[in-house]
């Protein structure tokens, strides 16, 4: 009896100690944060703040310098914390990343996540995107903080997500000129709310000016025009690979709307001339990009 007593002892005693050792270690461990971007939000809510439109084609968005404004305000609020890395959730038509949004992925520690864009340039799918993310890290303890910067509604379903799991989430939100431009539930659902002010978005958002290029330079012909069409084509499929070639391939003659945006700006800048309300030459411009894209087929 005596035997099977200090037998139990010793088995508690080795259990409290394995109890101590995994306490140790979890003391050890730092708490780590991500950063979750809802890009519909930022754009709109900085565009109209700092320039004063909405409109994303009316302002320049230093991506780069902001991201990484907004990873040393998380470094100052979570002083204990890791930065596990940046979410950048966006909308793209046909889910086929744009110039920028290529740029942006490529930077270190952003992940970024295509929803859909439709005809009205509408984002789809973002909001359950950034809903099946931080529900998995939470639920996973890869975070135990998340500092997500959007505005809708459709966002509190991820909170609850996340908190369900333990996970604390603290809403960031941009300065609106008058009223809110978050939604009441959101905030009543958060840890804990900040706003980010003019001054912190002033340095990476800047007013378009409108180009000069019409009158400084003379009309260039459909050759000229079809030449460097073909020339950013090849420059894209550098960029993009065969495969975005393929999803794009099925919608010619017409390119997403992105794409036709990120073509006419580029060529604009190669020829120093504004094909703004010029068809024919817009024609030959598309007809270039496709030319070579199916030479390459």
């Amino acid at each position: 009896m005596n035997d099977d007593l200090a037998a139990l002892h010793d088995r508690i005693d080795r259990t409290n100690e394995l109890l101590l050792r995994m306490l140790a270690e979890v003391a050890k461990t730092p708490s780590t944060h991500a950063i979750f971007v809802d890009a519909g939000y930022l754009y709109a809510a900085a565009g109209r703040l700092v320039a004063g439109t909405e409109d994303r084609r009316a302002f320049d968005l230093d991506a780069e310098g902001l991201i990484d404004a907004l990873i040393d305000r998380a470094r100052t609020i979570f002083a204990d914390s890791r930065l596990l890395r940046v979410y950048w959730y966006d909308g793209a038509r046909r889910r086929i990343h744009t110039a920028e949004q290529q740029t942006i992925a490529e930077l270190p520690d952003v992940k970024v996540r295509l929803g859909n864009l439709n005809a009205n340039n509408q984002q789809k799918g973002v909001d359950s995107l950034i809903r099946t993310d931080l529900e998995s890290l939470a639920r996973h303890r890869a975070i135990s903080d998340a500092a997500l910067l959007g505005g809708d509604e459709d966002l509190v379903s991820a909170v609850e997500a996340a908190q369900g799991y333990g996970a604390r989430v603290h809403l960031w939100g941009i300065e609106a000129p008058e009223g809110r431009n978050q939604a009441e539930p959101l905030l009543w659902e958060v840890d804990s709310q900040r706003t980010l002010d003019l001054d912190f978005f002033k340095p990476y958002v800047s007013r378009r000016t409108a180009p000069a290029y019409e009158g400084t330079t003379a009309r260039p012909t459909r050759e000229d025009v079809r030449f460097v069409g073909a020339q950013i084509a090849a420059k894209w499929l550098v960029a993009r690979g065969r495969e975005a070639m393929m999803e794009l391939l099925p919608g010619h003659p017409y390119l997403p709307g992105s794409v036709d945006q990120d073509l006419l700006v580029e060529a604009e800048g190669l020829l120093q001339y504004s094909l703004r309300g010029q068809a024919d030459l817009r024609r030959a411009l598309r007809d270039g990009f496709w030319d070579h894209l199916q030479a390459q087929y």
